[in-house]
């Protein structure tokens, strides 16, 4: 079956979580600077959220266009990875609200670390689907990246009743590593728009 109603769902669902996660973000009564001060830790959280909300966006729309066919399989590989992505508002908020404790730090890592494994079983199935002589499979061959984010998010979610702030900085350092679109997908993708 085509790709296009996995493509079209997929942003669909991405676009309402980022909905859901600004629209959880409350307007401070004062009237002052100051009054922005007690809402900075929700502000900040949803920047990172809607960095990584972004990411996976990005990666998914250049992995899709790798893709012509899709199967069932990869439906709900697909849909899987959404439920993980789906509860980043949640975590999100979570953490903001508590200014970054501990608990809250945690738990927003094991979310990401749920969507990353989502995304690589995606990723995976759909090589299989197509073929290990695949362009997909050619492009994330020797995925680097991909093998340092897990690590990252459990030294993150292992720190985080440590040092909620070095907690932090495990999950900014992965997001950072993933701003630029994966370029061997990007690479493949050109090399197949010139064909």
């Amino acid at each position: 079956m085509g790709k296009n109603r996995l493509e079209a769902f997929s942003d669909g669902v991405l676009a309402i979580i980022l909905t859901i996660m600004v629209l959880e973000m409350k307007v401070p009564h004062g009237a002052t600077f100051a009054a922005l001060v007690p809402v900075a830790p929700v502000f900040l959280s949803y920047i990172l959220s809607f960095v990584y909300l972004g990411i996976y966006w990005n990666n998914h729309h250049h992995m899709l266009h790798l893709v012509d066919k899709v199967s069932g399989g990869i439906l709900w590989a697909n849909l899987h990875l959404l439920f993980w992505l789906s509860l980043l508002p949640f975590t999100t908020g979570w953490m903001g609200e508590n200014h970054f404790a501990p608990a809250a730090m945690f738990l927003y890592g094991l979310n990401l670390l749920c969507c990353a494994i989502a995304y690589v079983i995606l990723q995976n199935l759909i090589i299989r689907f197509q073929g290990a002589q695949s362009r997909l499979a050619h492009a994330v061959s020797a995925d680097v990246k991909g093998k340092i984010s897990p690590l990252l998010y459990l030294l993150g979610i292992g720190s985080s009743f440590v040092s909620s702030w070095l907690a932090g900085a495990f999950y900014i350092a992965t997001a950072c590593m993933w701003l630029i679109p994966d370029r061997r997908v990007e690479r493949e993708v050109m090399t197949r728009s010139k064909d």
